[in-house]
């Protein structure tokens, strides 16, 4: 597949941050009544304390100094801050619009994305087996894609801003919490900004939140863990690119999209007909494919962990 061995703290890290990506539509629902704009600047500002407050208090002040020293990291993080801000932006705003099933195309989409990037950009290869995984895949997404009814303009920007963020801090090689506090921290003046403004005239998320009926302060508290479910998925997911081969983490990522589109056709009763099963079907083949393969392949030689 590629020089980069598989390990088991990679790919549980991989799995995990898919897993509560996928189950996010629930918590974002829960505040509906603040506006998305709010509740993104609320992420970032929240995550951006635990981060930053985490890391200062582990590495001291200088963690900053010695994480921007590395080639390019200035500007890349700065690319990448900037590429999941307008993702996390797209999708609590299309989560509360009522457009689960069609966020969750998008992240069926960005796997097979990823994959695509991992072979062209990064040179990783695939065998045989591996190929026929994501022709299946392919077909699954376009039979999704072409049976939507409309294009849909959600789904690929999703698909498109999350690849790259995933390519670029591949390609950073910053580790990963350094490189979200970095990333935090290109954000939080900005979204201070919103949320002070919004406060200021009494259409902040806590003054939206405080003011719901039969939720008080409890919405409010949600905005500020919110700032935790963003970094902890976040931080497995940039350790977990770094640990396993990118194309292995671009079929894994095919957990969040699945949990999504059970919460929209489960949960909020969005329609899911024999069509988009179709689709579903070929994307799981796909997926049991490749890992089975990469299973197979591992018990035939010892992981080593990275340093």
């Amino acid at each position: 597949m590629t020089t980069e061995r598989l390990d088991r703290r990679g790919l549980a890290a991989a799995a995990g941050a898919f897993v509560i990506w996928g189950l996010m539509p629930l918590y974002w629902h829960l505040l509906k009544s603040v506006p998305s704009l709010h509740i993104i600047a609320h992420r970032i500002v929240w995550s951006s304390v635990l981060v930053v407050g985490w890391l200062t208090w582990r590495y001291g002040r200088s963690w900053l100094r010695v994480t921007l020293q590395q080639p390019r990291a200035i500007w890349m993080l700065a690319l990448s801050g900037g590429l999941i801000a307008f993702n996390w932006g797209l999708y609590i705003w299309a989560v509360n619009a009522g457009h689960v099933v069609e966020t969750s195309l998008g992240y069926f989409i960005n796997p097979l994305l990823n994959v695509v990037l991992g072979v062209v950009v990064l040179g990783e290869r695939l065998n045989r087996v591996q190929w026929t995984s994501v022709l299946i895949a392919a077909a699954g997404v376009l039979w999704l894609t072409f049976n939507y009814g409309s294009f849909p303009w959600i789904a690929v920007a999703l698909a498109c801003s999350f690849g790259m963020y995933g390519l670029i801090r591949k390609i950073a090689a910053v580790p990963p919490v350094r490189g979200l506090g970095v990333e935090s921290i290109y954000l939080v003046l900005p979204a201070l900004v919103v949320l002070l403004w919004g406060e200021s005239h009494g259409q902040g998320g806590f003054a939206t939140s405080t003011s719901a009926s039969g939720w008080g302060y409890a919405a409010a508290g949600l905005l500020v863990f919110g700032g935790a479910l963003t970094a902890i998925p976040l931080i497995a997911y940039a350790d977990a690119v770094r640990r396993i081969p990118f194309s292995m983490v671009g079929l894994m990522q095919y957990i969040a999209p699945t949990l999504q589109l059970l919460c929209g056709v489960l949960v909020f009763g969005e329609p899911f007909g024999r069509e988009r099963m179709i689709g579903f079907a070929l994307i799981w083949i796909a997926l049991a494919i490749f890992a089975t393969e990469g299973l197979l392949r591992s018990r035939r030689r010892p992981a080593t962990l990275p340093d």
